[in-house]
C-alpha cells in the first residue's frame, strides 16, 4: 500500500473516531457525521493528483482539530438548565464581562488614510457616541 493511500485511510479513520468521541450519545449527530465523512471521501475517491490529495488530507486534519477543540455537547436537563460536556481538548478562553459604560475612543487615522467621516464608519461612530451620551444622562 502506498504511503499516500495510508495517509488517506488514516485521516478517514481518525475523523470517524473523532466523530464518535465528540458526538458521543447523540445518534442524530453521529449518523449525520458518518454520512458526511463517507460522502466526502467517496466524492474524491478518483483523485490522482498528489498535491490535491495532500490538500484534502490537510483539510481532514484541520476538521478533526476543529471538532475536538470547538464542539461542545449540551443536554437539556430542565427549563433553562443545560449540562455541558466539555472535553480536555476543548478550547477555553477568558470571559470578559462587557462594560456598557466604557468610553470608546475614535480610532486614529493612519498616515495617508482618507477621511471616513462621510462613510458608514462615521455614521456608526456618531450613533455610538450618541448612545454613550444618552447613557450618561
Amino acid at each position: 500500500m502506498s504511503n499516500l493511500r495510508r495517509q488517506v485511510l488514516s485521516a478517514f479513520k481518525k475523523l470517524h473516531r473523532t466523530r464518535q468521541y465528540v458526538f458521543q450519545g447523540d445518534v442524530k449527530a453521529l449518523t449525520a457525521g458518518r454520512l458526511k465523512i463517507n460522502e466526502s471521501f467517496l466524492q474524491n475517491r478518483g483523485e490522482t493528483n498528489e498535491d490535491e490529495i495532500q490538500k484534502m488530507i490537510k483539510l481532514a486534519q484541520d476538521v478533526d482539530h476543529e471538532l475536538r477543540t470547538n464542539v461542545i455537547q449540551a443536554e437539556k436537563k430542565a427549563d433553562n438548565v443545560y449540562e455541558l460536556r466539555i472535553t480536555p481538548e476543548t478550547t477555553r478562553l477568558d470571559n470578559v464581562v462587557f462594560n456598557p459604560d466604557a468610553i470608546i475612543e475614535k480610532p486614529r487615522r493612519r498616515a495617508g488614510a482618507k477621511n471616513s467621516e462621510g462613510c458608514c464608519g462615521g455614521a456608526a461612530m456618531a450613533a455610538l457616541e450618541a448612545e454613550v451620551e444618552a447613557r450618561k444622562k
